[in-house]
C-alpha cells in the first residue's frame, strides 16, 4: 500500500507471497544473485560447448582394463631358447609388482611427485605450464608440458603427441576418465610399461636392457634416476653425445628423490658419484642364429595371423606371440659352416665377384648405408663402404659412422670376367665386405658369387632341423633352400626306381646298361640317351647297382619300362614337381627345390608315409595359450594316471600312404649301396647305416646330394644363381657329399646309432650282389663289395630255387671268392644275430 499526493491510497496485490517462488523473485532483485546465475548459465554453456567441441568423440577410457601393448614375437629353437625376435620397437612388458620401488621413486620425482595423491590433474603444475606457454606464444619454443602421468598415458594411448591446446584439454578430460576407471597401480603400470625411452626402447624393462643390460630387478640407484629422466627427450641425454647433460639431469632427479625423502643423502650423495654407466649400443641379448630359417618361419606367420596390428590381436609385429620351432642350433651351425666352407672353397683363387651393391655417396653415407641393411655374420668380415680412393688406398666407412682404410696390397685380386685388380674395379660407393688387420687397416675380402641350399630333416615326423638358403641372409635373402627352382639330376633316379619295383621289377632284376634311343617325332628323330661321361655300356645288370652307379641308360630303360606316365604320378605324389611324361625327366630334366626334395627322400625312410616340412611345432599368444600346433594329433590314454594293463597309447600314424612301404624301404635299402660302394663312398667312414644319391645336372650346372640316417636326412646342392657351368669335374660326390660329410661329422656323435627299419612282410634274401641270383651255402660278408649281399623283396618276388647246373656252378664260386668267414650258418644262428627276418 502507497499514499499518493492527495491522500488517495494505492494497493498492490501478489500472489503466493510467502512461498519460494516470492523468495527467488526477492532474491533475483539483488544485483549479486542476477551476476551468480549468469555466470553459473555462462558456465554451464561452457561446459557444453567443452563437451560438443572436445570431450563428444573421445576414446573411452574402459579401453585400457583390456588394453594390450604391442609387443614383439619371440622365436624359440628346438630347446627352448630365444634365437630370434620380429619387432619393430624394442618392449617387454612387466606387472606393476614386478618395478622396483626406488625404481618407482625415480620416475615419480622426474615426473610427478604428487601422482598418487592427485584425482589425474596437479593443479599447481598446471598453472605453470599454462603461464610457460603464454609467454612463449609467438617465441617458436615449444612450452613445458606440465602433464601428470596419468595424462601422459591418455596422450600416449588414446591421443597421440599432437601439440595444441586441444590436445592438451582433450588430455586432461581423459585424465579423469582414466582415474575412474583404474587404479593408481594400473595406470602406473602402464606407463612404465609404454613409455618411449630412446634406442627403440619403449618400456622401462626394455630400457634397462638397452643401456645397462640389466633387467629392472638389477639396476641400481644411479642407474634408475638416469631412465627416470629420459621421458620427456631422450634425445637430449644420449650418453654417445650428451654424457655432461646426462649426468646433470640424472643428479637433479636424485636430488628430487631425496627431498622427497625417498632417499637418505648419503645415498644421493653415493649415487650422484657414480658414473653414467650406461653400455654401448647391442643387440637383444641373445644369439641370433638361422637367418634364413627364421626368415621363412615370419613368412608363415605372417601368412597365417597377419603382420600388423589391424590384421588382427595375434599379429607378428604386435601380437606378442611365443614360438617354438624345430631349428635345432647345434646343426643349424654345422649346416651354415658346412655349406659355407664349400662355397669358399669352390671360389677360392677365382678372383673378386664385386661390390655387394652400390649407393649413392654424400655427407649422410653412414645413414644410407645403415638403411640397405646389408651385413654379413662371417668371422671377423664387415661390410663397408668405399667413400674416397687415391693411388695406394681405399677410404671406407662403416654404418656406425667410423672409418678406416683399405690398402692396395690388400686388394689385389683379380676381377673376375672383367680383368685388372679387385682395387683398379673399386669406385666410390661400392659396398664391400673386409676383414680388420692392424690398427685402423682393413683387407678386402670375397663373398662366394656361387650359392647353393641345404635343409636338414627328421623323416619321421617332418621337422626341419636347420636351413641355409645362401652365404648370409643378411647379403642376400633369396632363400635358396626353398625359392630355387633347379634341375635335380641324378637325385630324381630313386624315386624312378620305386615306379618299377611297383611295376612288376625287383632289386635283382636284370637291366640292359646299353645303347636306349626313342623316336620322338618326323622333325626331332630319335633320341639317344647316354651315361654321364658318355661311357659305354655294361650290359645286363640288376637294378640294385644301376642305382648305385647312377648308370642313365639303365635309368631311362627302366622308366620306358614302368612308363613315364606312371613314373611322373609317382614324383608328383611325394610332392617334388609336376612334369611332363618325358623319358628326360626321369634323369632329372625338371625343376625342384632343395626343401622339395629332401621331404621326399624322408618320406622313403617314413616307410612311403606323407610328411609335410614344418619349421613351425606350436604357437602361443602373449598369455601362453596355444593357438596353433603344426600336429594337431591327441595321444588317447597318454595321460592316465595309471597304467591299465593295455598295450601302450601311442599316435595314430599321420598322413596318407604315398608308397608301398616295401618298395620304399627297397629304394633306401639299395641306397645304403650308393654309400658303401656307389658314387658317395667318402660318406663310407662315417661308420653308420647311411643312405644317399648324388646328383649332376646338365652343364654341370648343379651338384646335389640327398641323404642321411634313420634320424635324419639333409639335401644340398651348389650352383649360380643364373646358372652355367660350374666346370668339368665338378660332380655331386665332389662337391656336394663333402658338405654332407662335413656337417654329419659335427653332429652324428650326438646321436644314436640306429638301422634302418624294414615294414612287416619285407623277405630278405641272400643273392648274389652282380648277379642277383640267390644264394644259398654262402653268408654276407662285412667289406663292401662282397660277392654276397642280403636284399630287400617283396613277398613271393624273391628268386627261386633251381636245380641248373650253371646256377650251382655259380653258387660254388661264391663261395670261393667269399672264403671261410662266409661259412654257412642257420637260419636260426642268423636270427639271433640279426632280430629277425621280416
Amino acid at each position: 500500500m502507497s499514499e499518493g499526493e492527495n491522500g488517495d491510497i494505492a494497493y498492490s496485490v501478489r500472489r503466493g507471497g510467502d512461498g519460494a517462488l516470492a523468495s527467488m523473485r526477492d532474491a533475483w532483485t539483488k544485483r549479486w544473485v542476477r551476476w551468480a546465475a549468469y555466470l553459473l548459465a555462462a558456465a554451464l554453456v561452457g561446459i557444453f560447448l567443452i563437451w560438443v567441441i572436445f570431450a563428444r568423440d573421445l576414446p573411452s577410457a574402459d579401453t585400457l582394463i583390456d588394453y594390450e601393448p604391442d609387443l614383439p614375437t619371440m622365436v624359440r629353437g628346438v630347446d627352448g631358447e630365444i634365437i630370434n625376435s620380429y619387432a619393430r620397437e624394442r618392449r617387454v612388458q612387466l606387472q606393476y609388482k614386478d618395478y622396483p620401488l626406488p625404481l618407482i621413486r625415480a620416475f615419480l620425482s622426474a615426473e610427478d611427485k604428487n601422482f598418487f595423491s592427485h584425482n589425474g590433474l596437479d593443479y599447481p603444475g598446471l598453472a605453470s605450464a599454462v603461464f610457460d606457454y603464454v609467454t612463449k606464444i609467438g617465441s617458436g619454443q615449444r612450452a613445458r608440458g606440465g602433464s601428470t602421468i596419468t595424462q601422459q598415458v591418455a596422450k600416449n594411448l588414446l591421443l597421440g603427441d599432437e601439440y595444441s591446446i586441444t590436445r592438451k584439454i582433450k588430455e586432461a578430460i581423459l585424465a579423469y576418465r582414466i582415474e575412474d576407471v583404474l587404479t593408481k597401480q594400473e595406470i602406473l603400470e602402464l606407463y612404465l610399461n609404454e613409455i618411449y625411452l630412446g634406442r627403440n626402447a619403449y618400456g622401462v624393462q626394455a630400457a634397462a636392457r638397452a643401456y645397462f643390460g640389466k633387467d629392472v630387478g638389477e639396476l641400481k640407484l644411479h642407474e634408475a634416476a638416469y631412465l627416470a629422466i629420459l621421458p620427456k627427450a631422450p634425445s637430449n641425454y644420449r650418453p654417445e653425445v650428451h654424457m655432461e647433460r646426462a649426468l646433470e639431469r640424472r643428479n637433479w632427479a636424485l636430488g628430487a628423490m631425496q627431498s622427497n625423502g625417498w632417499i637418505t643423502q648419503a645415498q644421493m650423495a653415493a649415487a650422484q658419484a657414480e658414473p653414467l654407466g650406461t653400455i654401448a649400443r647391442t643387440g637383444d641379448g641373445y644369439e641370433k642364429i638361422g637367418g634364413y630359417f627364421v626368415e621363412e618361419v615370419r613368412r608363415q606367420l605372417v601368412e597365417k595371423f597377419g603382420e600388423k596390428a589391424e590384421d588382427g590381436k595375434n599379429s607378428v609385429y604386435a601380437g606378442g606371440l611365443w614360438v617354438r620351432t624345430s631349428l635345432n642350433p647345434a646343426m643349424q651351425k654345422a649346416t651354415t659352416e658346412a655349406l659355407r666352407d664349400a662355397l669358399l672353397r669352390y671360389d677360392r683363387g677365382s678372383g673378386w665377384s664385386g661390390p655387394l651393391n652400390t649407393i649413392e655417396m654424400s655427407d649422410q653415407w653412414a645413414s644410407t648405408l645403415a638403411s640397405t641393411y646389408i651385413d654379413i655374420d662371417y668371422e671377423n668380415w664387415r661390410v663397408a663402404v668405399v667413400i674416397d680412393k687415391s693411388a695406394s688406398a681405399a677410404e671406407i666407412g662403416f654404418a656406425n659412422g667410423d672409418k678406416g682404410v683399405l690398402p692396395r696390397s690388400t686388394a689385389t685380386m683379380p676381377r673376375k670376367r672383367v680383368g685388372g685388380t679387385a682395387f683398379d674395379s673399386m669406385k666410390p660407393g661400392d659396398i664391400i665386405a673386409v676383414a680388420p688387420m692392424a690398427g685402423d687397416t682393413y683387407a678386402l675380402r670375397n663373398v662366394p658369387e656361387i650359392s647353393g641350399g641345404m635343409v636338414v630333416q627328421n623323416p619321421r615326423s617332418g621337422r626341419v632341423y636347420a636351413m641355409q638358403g645362401g652365404f648370409d641372409s643378411q647379403i642376400s635373402p633369396f632363400n635358396r633352400a626353398t625359392q630355387a627352382d633347379r634341375q635335380p639330376g641324378s637325385t630324381i633316379k630313386p624315386f624312378v626306381y620305386a615306379t618299377a619295383l611297383d611295376n612288376g621289377m625287383t632289386p635283382a632284376t636284370q637291366i640292359v646298361d646299353g645303347t636306349f634311343c626313342v623316336y620322338q617325332s618326323a622333325s626331332l628323330g630319335n633320341k639317344c640317351f647316354r651315361n654321364f661321361g658318355g661311357s659305354a655300356g655294361a650290359g645286363a645288370q640288376t637294378m640294385r647297382w644301376g642305382l648305385e652307379q647312377s648308370r642313365n641308360l639303365m635309368t631311362v630303360r627302366a622308366a620306358n619300362d614302368a612308363g613315364m606316365t606312371n613314373v611322373v604320378k609317382t614324383i608328383k605324389a611325394v610332392g617334388i614337381g609336376d612334369y611332363k611324361p618325358y623319358l628326360s625327366i626321369a634323369l632329372g630334366a625338371g625343376d625342384t627345390t632343395v626343401m622339395k626334395i629332401t621331404n621326399a627322400y624322408s618320406m622313403l625312410v617314413n616307410h612311403g608315409r606323407e610328411l609335410k616340412p614344418t619349421m613351425i611345432d606350436y604357437v602361443q599368444d602373449r598369455r601362453g595359450k596355444v593357438i596353433f600346433r603344426s600336429d594337431p594329433r591327441t595321444c588317447e590314454g597318454c595321460n592316465m594316471a595309471k597304467w591299465d594293463g593295455k598295450p601302450m597309447p601311442r599316435y595314430t600314424p599321420r598322413g596318407r600312404q604315398i608308397i608301398d612301404p616295401i618298395t620304399s624301404y627297397q629304394v633306401v635299402h639299395m641306397l645304403e649301396g650308393v654309400i658303401t660302394r656307389g658314387t658317395a663312398t667318402n660318406l663310407a667312414d662315417l661308420k653308420r647305416p647311411m643312405f644317399g644319391k648324388t646328383g649332376t645336372s646338365s652343364g654341370p650346372t648343379n651338384v646335389w646330394f640327398v641323404g642321411g640316417t634313420p634320424d635324419m636326412v639333409a639335401g644340398i646342392y651348389l650352383g649360380f644363381d643364373k646358372p652355367r657351368s660350374m666346370g668339368g669335374y665338378a660332380q655331386g660326390g665332389r662337391l656336394a657329399a663333402p658338405v654332407f660329410k662335413q656337417f654329419a661329422k659335427q653332429v652324428l656323435p650326438d646321436m644314436p646309432v640306429t638301422e634302418f627299419r624294414a615294414p612287416a612282410g619285407t623277405r630278405m634274401v641272400r643273392i648274389d650282389r652282380r648277379s642277383g641270383r640267390r644264394v644259398y651255402g654262402a653268408w654276407p660278408g662285412d667289406e663292401a663289395k662282397a660277392a654276397v649281399i642280403w636284399e630287400a623283396f617283396k613277398p613271393e618276388t624273391e628268386p627261386r630255387r633251381t636245380i641248373r647246373q650253371e646256377e650251382m656252378a655259380a653258387v660254388k664260386a661264391v663261395q670261393k671268392r667269399a672264403g671261410p668267414a662266409a661259412r654257412p650258418r642257420s637260419d636260426s644262428e642268423f636270427l639271433q644275430q640279426q632280430g629277425g627276418i621280416y
